[in-house]
């Protein structure tokens, strides 16, 4: 297990604290989740697995309001899992929430995102997804996460993969964005399982123009406790510290 050392770099104009956390329906240690993630106070939360079947709109708000952030896209019915929080100061100018076709007989599958604005810095598309377990229905979730894209310059693609980076979807998409990480490695780099992470099924995607300043687990960050990350869900969060460039003012301005 990597250390993460004590400080992430210092907020700054158009920087941006991203988490990606798989959080399996809110069925583990709902405390210990919302200590996880306040501690790594993160600017825009990308879930999956967020509640789907009882009340999913009101257990998000629930998660929204102990975490100090609000649902900015997605989430149960919206996406089929995928759910996207932010806290005050992210401006939300468009949603594109998509529901992607579903194989007879496996799980209903689809994208949160959202074209995101901070004060300062140029707009912006997040995406929380969470991919198939069958291998071929996963490689064409990952084709179509590319026109999640289209809607900004720059974009996030957050999520679990349910893949190794080895494999031919993860392959694809690290060809054409960055893989946080594997940037600008930080904190852990194994996601899957808490106990003994052993696997990277996890990661953070950016697009060229934004810079990765740090990425990985967040091992080691003041408030982030083992026992917390081991009883909050089945999965290790990703935290991503990016600078996004400044907005261009129209010309003649």
């Amino acid at each position: 297990m990597t250390t993460a050392p004590a400080e992430l770099p210092p907020p700054a104009p158009g920087r941006l604290r991203l988490l990606s956390y798989n959080i399996r329906s809110l069925r583990d240690d709902r405390r210990a989740l919302v200590r996880v993630i306040r501690a790594c106070a993160p600017d825009i939360v990308c879930v999956q697995e967020a509640p789907r079947y009882w009340r999913p709109e009101g257990q998000a708000a629930w998660l929204a309001r102990r975490t100090g952030t609000a649902v900015l896209a997605g989430g149960g019915r919206a996406a089929a899992g995928p759910l996207l929080l932010g806290r005050p100061g992210v401006r939300v100018r468009a949603v594109h929430d998509r529901l992607l076709p579903k194989t007879r007989g496996l799980h209903a599958r689809g994208f949160a995102t959202a074209l995101l604005e901070l004060p300062g810095a140029a707009p912006f598309t997040v995406t929380s997804c969470h991919l198939s377990l069958d291998a071929a229905e996963r490689r064409r979730q990952f084709d179509l996460l590319a026109g999640q894209l289209r809607y900004a310059e720059l974009g996030v693609i957050a999520g679990d993969f349910n893949e190794h980076p080895d494999g031919p979807g993860w392959q694809a998409l690290a060809g054409r964005l960055q893989d946080g990480h594997g940037v600008a490695p930080w904190g852990g780099e194994m996601t899957s399982v808490p106990e003994n992470p052993y696997q990277r099924l996890d990661a953070v995607f950016v697009t060229p123009g934004i810079e990765v300043l740090a990425c990985g687990v967040p091992h080691g960050l003041p408030g982030v406790t083992g026992a917390d990350l081991r009883a909050a869900t089945d999965h290790l969060p990703v935290l991503a510290v990016l600078q996004l460039p400044a907005r261009q003012e129209p010309a003649g301005r």
